[in-house]
């Protein structure tokens, strides 16, 4: 079975002849969930707008083993659907429910199959009872769950989230990561925040200037101090990474 998302030898320049990324390979398998780490400026920015084809460099990136190309892009970008840091960046309609539909009406549905993709959506986020109110009334927490809902709504093979915990209280913390880990879909999380990836996704990636230089469990990355510390990565003051089976 092909891999959900593939990278082989992506390499990408900025115009000012700043190297992002030198040469990346990734291979994620269906119901995935991994993290992406790094410090900033590492180049995990770049590689994810590489998944959807907003920017374009030397390799090949797959998704569900359609080629990311000009030709392919509609397609691409309703398989791999994007989650930014800032949902109002994303919600822009006068109701929650518009914000949701938008999205699947551009695909061409339509009446009764577009109602039930959005009410597929909300629900599966917890905003049903939200749907007809408008988005900039909703806390911070709550315009989140409806940004994932609008890309839920377009049933993408890969969710991907830029930093899903930031800005959040611990109940929105809390509340989101039920929802992710309830969802049926292959997960990958950009974040600084060491403990979600932990709890989030079984699998993390290390990217570095512009190179994956670790890729393993977890667990076993986030437990390793010396590594964090050469890739400028630290866990919270008086957090550890648990042992197996505790």
């Amino acid at each position: 079975m092909s891999p959900v998302l593939s990278l082989s030898g992506v390499r990408y320049t900025y115009p000012d002849g700043r190297e992002a990324l030198h040469g990346v390979d990734l291979s994620v398998g269906e119901g995935e969930r991994v993290a992406l780490l790094g410090p900033n400026g590492a180049g995990k920015t770049t590689l994810v707008l590489h998944l959807n084809g907003i920017l374009s460099g030397e390799g090949e990136v797959a998704v569900g083993g359609l080629p990311v190309v000009k030709e392919n892009l509609t397609e691409i970008r309703r398989r791999v659907g994007v989650v930014f840091q800032d949902p109002d960046d994303q919600l822009f309609m006068p109701t929650v429910a518009e914000d949701v539909a938008f999205g699947p009406a551009n695909l061409g549905l339509r009446g009764a199959e577009l109602d039930a993709r959005v009410g597929e959506a909300l629900a599966a986020v917890g905003m049903s009872e939200h749907r007809d109110r408008a988005p900039h009334h909703l806390s911070f927490g709550q315009r989140r769950r409806v940004a994932v809902a609008t890309v839920l709504a377009m049933r993408p093979q890969i969710l991907v989230m830029d930093e899903p915990s930031s800005n959040l209280d611990p109940a929105a913390r809390r509340e989101l990561a039920e929802i992710l880990l309830g969802l049926d879909v292959t997960l990958l999380m950009v974040t600084h925040d060491l403990p979600y990836a932990l709890q989030l996704c079984q699998r993390a990636l290390i990217l570095d200037a512009g190179r994956i230089v670790a890729d393993g469990p977890a667990r076993e990355l986030l437990g390793d101090d010396e590594l964090l510390a050469r890739h400028r990565l630290e866990l919270p003051f008086g957090f550890s990474v648990p042992r197996e089976g505790l």
